[in-house]
């Protein structure tokens, strides 16, 4: 069994919207995924097989107010509207409805990760969180510490999942994976560095200062998780997908043709994890 982990990345994600896409026009089907901030968001759309889903979020929904934007941090704090986009666009009779039916008729296990604001734990959500038109697993796997509110999952407050497990694949190796494929979208040769504005950071969050203690190491946990997957590579247990630039493109940037050209590397580089799917 291969396991799948999509890292996420806020608007970055649109480069494994493309490799789900090169997924899905090769009829693959994984057999494991966990997906994390956006890139629970973006498997979720590729299990359910709508190709294509994924990028219109990005490069069309993206430049609505209701989306995102200072206004709706003024009004809520919540600069992303998780409402919007999770509930509002996403459930039946919205704009462009995830298709549950499909998703649900899927056999392979899917985890959406999302770290409790409280102790700053990991949770992994299954899919039995997941139903028609409930999709608070989604909203609390992308909750940015300051840009958005926690988000509410079964009577707990929760923040983006790259908070406490920002390269998550571990999990796929004691739930049986063999192997894994870890989607990231940064280059393979990014050095996440410190968090910047922590002392703001700090005042911001003040309610939760496990949260505040991941964000100021962070850059450690990511940096070691990555040279990690480099060494399980060699050892030919993993494949690391990953673009060769960002193509300028940040966690809340909004550039249409930034997201289409990553887009585009991210459909080129499927091919990479496709091949890792068929044993080539």
């Amino acid at each position: 069994m291969i396991g799948v982990i999509d890292c996420g990345g806020g608007m970055r994600g649109v480069y494994t919207a493309g490799v789900y896409d090169h997924l899905i026009d090769k009829g693959l089907v994984i057999d494991y995924g966990i997906g994390v901030s956006a890139g629970a968001a973006n498997m979720i759309s590729y299990l359910a097989g709508q190709r294509g889903r994924t990028l219109t979020f990005f490069a069309e929904y993206t430049f609505r107010k209701e989306y995102m934007g200072l206004s709706n941090w003024l009004r809520d704090r919540n600069y992303l509207n998780l409402e919007y986009i999770y509930s509002t666009l996403t459930n039946r009779g919205g704009e462009n409805p995830l298709d549950y039916e499909a998703f649900s008729k899927t056999k392979c296990p899917y985890f959406a990760v999302a770290t409790d604001a409280q102790t700053g734990e990991p949770r992994y959500f299954g899919r039995e969180s997941v139903a028609q038109d409930s999709y608070d697993i989604l909203k609390a796997s992308c909750a940015l510490p300051a840009a958005c509110r926690p988000q509410t999952v079964e009577g707990r407050y929760y923040f983006d999942g790259g908070v406490s497990a920002p390269v998550p694949y571990r999990k796929a190796f004691e739930d049986g994976c063999e192997k894994v494929a870890v989607l990231i979208t940064r280059s393979a040769d990014y050095v996440k560095e410190k968090q910047k504005n922590m002392r703001f950071l700090g005042w911001m969050l003040r309610k939760y200062p496990n949260i505040v203690r991941l964000l100021e190491k962070r850059h450690e946990a990511y940096n070691a998780a990555i040279a990690e997957v480099k060494e399980l590579e060699k050892q030919g247990k993993a494949l690391l997908v990953a673009p060769e630039d960002d193509c300028g493109v940040n966690t809340l940037t909004k550039d249409r043709g930034a997201f289409l050209r990553l887009y585009e590397k991210g459909y080129a580089d499927g091919e990479r994890l496709a091949a890792f799917l068929r044993g080539e």
